[in-house]
């Protein structure tokens, strides 16, 4: 069972010898490719982020906090899971081992757990507390941490679908260059004034709720931008950016080449600026560059006629200077798969060596304008990028398409991370069950950690 750093017993079970949780578990209900097989390693987690393992092999799960408010990093040891570090903010997107210490990303921070416990914020204040956070970090060959900052809004401009808005109106997008703006501005009814009838607010694009643009408003350069990729020293210092123009960099790695890869989650047809059929991507990075956002979708403009909602209007460009034209994706993915977790495959026994497997989230949004949301074709499965053909392939998929929680079978529900082992064995977190109609909220005691095997292993 779970136990606290205390040695006090927690309020629910999780032993990898007993299958003692609230979720219905099948992998027979999983289809996986020939020549593999799909077992539950653990049950009974609380919406599980991220996996690491230290020079020993040891195993560490970080549990977000989207259950309990309350994000912490578990150890493995003898079969059961400890508690060894809680009060993050809420909630921890991944955490990562290099040379003896534990680095945790929670909301705003990167926090580096030392072995003998102590633990130091090493960055500190970066913008997420919007839609999205900051990502896991990776390490480069040259001593560096790498990870991705997420955008404050899905499309550049603050509206009626940011929650955050009534305790943080002065919350806005900050541009990773100088940007001249076109200048539109996006009417909505004014959700800070309830008590004022037919009070309207005009919102301009990277400016706080109700602050309206001129044209050609100019912004300056933040290094710490809304939707960049970061890099800094292992202690924090010397923060630079690698590149800008991502919506939600959810995760980033680095090849054994030394090649930098990352997702990129793709705007939603929701607020102010909604935008349709935006693919999810995976880059290969360039150092330098702009990647679109909050023009482009896939390398393509958003003034393409596919991106308008059908009760929408046609999406309009809002930066007058780009700073390049932005790159191509390595390869895409459907809209609202919400790519997240992926790792290489260096093990020629399990699978094609080179090869990147990558966790399918599962579609986010909740409410939208234009084409409700599709549960099949996209999202709750684990896929495979052919690195030579540059193709994707579904990998493993509960066998209806749909996740768990629609088909009330056995299988996935939100996959959110996945690695492979000292033990050259796939494992997969799955998150766990959503509350009915809230993407953001989890059943307890849902979360499951998947392992993927060959059958000869």
């Amino acid at each position: 069972m779970f136990i606290d750093k205390y040695g006090r017993p927690l309020l629910f079970t999780n032993n990898l010898n007993e299958k003692n949780t609230s979720r219905y578990l099948n992998p027979s209900d999983i289809y996986i490719q020939q020549g593999y097989r799909i077992e539950v390693f653990a049950s009974g987690l609380d919406s599980p982020i991220g996996m690491t393992y230290n020079d020993d092999k040891e195993m560490f799960v970080a549990e977000s906090g989207l259950v309990a408010g309350n994000p912490r990093v578990l150890k493995l040891i003898n079969d059961h899971f400890e508690v060894i570090a809680d009060g993050f903010n809420v909630p921890i997107s991944g955490i990562s081992y290099n040379q003896g210490a534990i680095y945790v990303s929670h909301r705003g921070f990167i926090t580096k757990i030392f072995k003998d416990g102590t633990r130091q914020n090493i960055i500190m204040g970066l913008p997420s507390n919007g839609d999205h956070y900051n990502s896991p970090v990776t390490f480069s060959s040259d001593g560096k941490l790498y990870f991705g900052q997420g955008t404050v809004t899905n499309s550049g401009v603050v509206g009626n679908d940011n929650a955050w808005v009534t305790t943080s109106p002065l919350l806005c997008d900050y541009p990773g260059d100088y940007v001249i703006l076109y200048g539109q501005n996006f009417e909505t009814d004014n959700i800070l004034t309830e008590g004022i009838s037919d009070d309207t607010a005009l919102t301009g694009a990277f400016s706080p709720y109700g602050i309206s643009n001129l044209p050609y408003e100019t912004r300056k350069m933040y290094i710490k931008a809304s939707g960049s990729l970061l890099r800094a020293n292992l202690d924090g210092s010397n923060i630079e950016q690698v590149a800008w123009g991502f919506r939600d960099p959810s995760f980033l790695k680095f090849n054994n080449n030394g090649q930098l890869y990352a997702t990129n989650n793709g705007f939603s047809a929701v607020g102010s600026r909604p935008i349709e059929n935006a693919t999810d991507d995976f880059y290969y990075v360039m150092n330098g560059l702009w990647y679109g956002w909050p023009d482009y979708s896939g390398g393509d403009a958003v003034t393409l006629p596919r991106f308008q909602p059908s009760n929408g209007p046609q999406p309009e460009l809002l930066l007058k200077n780009q700073p390049n034209v932005p790159p191509k994706p390595f390869v895409s993915f459907p809209h609202n798969s919400n790519i997240r977790g992926f790792d290489f495959n260096y093990n020629k026994d399990f699978g094609p060596y080179g090869d990147v497997y990558i966790a399918e989230y599962g579609s986010t949004a909740s409410t939208r304008v234009g084409e409700p949301i599709s549960y099949a074709g996209a999202g709750h499965r684990i896929s495979r990028i052919d690195m030579k053909a540059r193709t994707v392939s579904t990998f493993a998929i509960n066998k209806s398409g749909f996740p768990s929680s629609i088909s009330k079978e056995g299988g996935f529900e939100r996959p959110s991370y996945l690695t492979f082992g000292p033990d050259s064995i796939m494992y997969i977190l799955d998150m766990g069950m959503n509350v009915t109609d809230n993407p953001d909220t989890f059943v307890p005691n849902t979360g499951v950690i998947w392992r993927i095997l060959r059958d000869n292993m």
